[in-house]
């Protein structure tokens, strides 16, 4: 189980462990936390008061102190798996929905022709559709596409990395993407 770190003003840092976010709570590095306790780790008892230690892990943990720099990026990084999640393993092209094994990174614009490998330019398209276009643009092979590319916020970032979210995180990640996004469908 991975739980989701903030910082203190609520935007997504990172999927940390159980461990790391029980480290931050003992150190006393968190400011807010979300959602019901999803791990109880038992410490030893105490001599003075006789009560046994506990730590509570919550789901979501916003972090004490400066936002970094890193919050305020633009665009979330490009990999293959979070394109073709986000294309929700359809091909832009014929619609096929494919394992990712069998899935490409298409530049909507060559990068031959000066495209760029970014959000923007690139969706989700099967071998076959791929080698169809190869480094030819779509209107001279006369291919469209069936949806849009659109660059992801930071709160659908999260979601696509892979993780096995939590009903709470989820929610919580939902709640700042727009409703036009994939992820909702």
């Amino acid at each position: 189980m991975d739980v989701l770190q903030l910082d203190v003003s609520g935007r997504p840092q990172a999927w940390i462990s159980a461990k790391e976010a029980a480290v931050m709570v003992a150190c006393d590095a968190i400011a807010w936390t979300l959602g019901e306790p999803c791990l109880v780790l038992r410490g030893g008892i105490q001599r003075t008061t006789g009560l046994q230690s506990l730590i509570e892990v919550h789901p979501i943990v916003a972090a004490r102190g400066a936002i970094p720099s890193r919050a305020w990026r633009q665009a979330p990084a490009l990999t293959n798996p979070k394109l073709f999640a986000r294309d929700r393993h359809v091909c832009a092209y014929c619609g096929k929905r494919s394992p990712e094994d069998d899935l490409t990174r298409e530049h909507i614009v060559p990068t031959s022709r000066g495209g760029a490998d970014s959000w923007m330019n690139c969706i989700t398209a099967c071998r076959g559709c791929n080698a169809h276009k190869g480094n030819r643009l779509c209107e001279e092979v006369g291919m469209g596409l069936l949806y849009l590319p659109y660059v992801p916020n930071l709160h659908e970032d999260m979601i696509l990395r892979g993780r096995r979210i939590l009903a709470d995180q989820m929610e919580f990640l939902l709640a700042s993407v727009p409703r036009s996004s994939r992820l909702h469908v």
